[in-house]
């Protein structure tokens, strides 16, 4: 019986070692990129990163719409 609880304890010690190991191993990347898409098309919804896209996107998917005031000084 003996070996029983050394591999019960051996495997809870292990458990926690490589949970340990996920926490120092680094972000979530998905996490991060969503965090990043911070402008949201007014019109279709889509999510960009920084305004320069966003005024590309919105200059050539919805050209007949007038510009939101946000993009007026932005240089594409």
């Amino acid at each position: 019986m003996a070996r029983g609880q050394q591999k019960i304890q051996s495997q809870q010690k292990n458990a926690k070692k490589h949970s340990g190991q996920k926490k120092k191993q680094g972000h979530d990347q998905k996490a991060a990129a969503k965090a990043a898409l911070i402008y949201t098309c007014t019109v279709c919804r889509t999510q960009m990163p920084d305004p320069k896209t966003f005024k590309q996107h919105f200059e050539s998917k919805h050209p007949k719409t007038p510009l939101p005031p946000e993009l007026a000084d932005v240089q594409a």
